[in-house]
């Protein structure tokens, strides 16, 4: 059943949370996509027949929460992911972050060390609006950015990538792989090898810039974006099992 948590910033914030033993298992979503996608909605049926804690969440601008998605951007989405694990779980947690899920769950654990017990990612994407977006763009897109405020890129999703200057600016400030990053915690990093929206050197870059007392890179042949195979769920549930140890 979807609730609702009304933020400090005002933002109403739709969850989904299962009550459980801990470690906690929490879902952080990708750009534009929500908690009712396959990784997340299999998680948590996973976490259920565990008896584990789970939450998953819209940020605003996504899913069920309020908000227009072209007025966020990662700060945004990394305070609502604050205040969704501060406020709605209890002790060490293993986050999960799918996509950009993953660059929020980086900046959730370096807010808040002492709440991280593991991290998964799955075809994380750190940094990915400077790596990626600003560095892929033309200078007629820079251009039109610093113009109009916004651009729309096509997305195979469904509709258009709305990017914003405040998009690309605010992620200047929250960029994970430009300074040290330790996690006193296990990590594992999925990554499909016939991603066309992130690849496979970002998880490498990832991997070496990561320092952790036990990391793990599984590189999957012929897996997409999407990491949604049953074989790719299965891999998913395994690597939370085992940073929960």
């Amino acid at each position: 059943m979807t609730d609702y948590l009304e933020t400090a910033a005002g933002r109403r914030i739709a969850y989904n949370r299962t009550e459980g033993a801990g470690p906690g298992v929490v879902f952080l979503g990708g750009f534009m996509s929500d908690m009712g996608g396959t990784k997340a909605v299999h998680l948590q049926a996973w976490a259920e027949a565990a008896g584990r804690a789970f939450l998953r969440f819209d940020y605003s601008g996504h899913g069920e929460s309020s908000g227009a998605f072209a007025d966020g951007c990662i700060g945004d989405w990394a305070e609502d992911a604050a205040e969704a694990v501060s406020r709605l779980t209890e002790g060490p947690q293993v986050l999960v972050g799918s996509s950009m899920g993953g660059w929020i769950a980086l900046l959730l654990a370096r807010r808040m060390p002492e709440r991280l017990k593991g991290f998964v990612g799955i075809a994380a994407a750190p940094d990915f609006t400077e790596d990626s977006m600003w560095e892929g763009f033309s200078e007629a897109q820079k251009a039109a950015l610093e113009r109009d405020g916004r651009i729309e890129e096509p997305s195979e999703y469904g509709a258009p990538y709305v990017i914003t200057k405040r998009l690309i600016e605010d992620g200047r400030a929250n960029l994970v792989l430009r300074a040290p990053l330790a996690l006193n915690a296990p990590v594992r990093l999925l990554q499909g090898t016939a991603d066309t929206d992130v690849p496979v050197s970002m998880a490498l870059r990832l991997m070496e810039h990561v320092e952790s007392p036990d990391l793990r890179l599984c590189l999957v042949k012929g897996a997409d974006h999407r990491f949604s195979t049953p074989e790719c769920l299965a891999m998913i549930e395994a690597a939370v099992g085992e940073v929960s140890r």
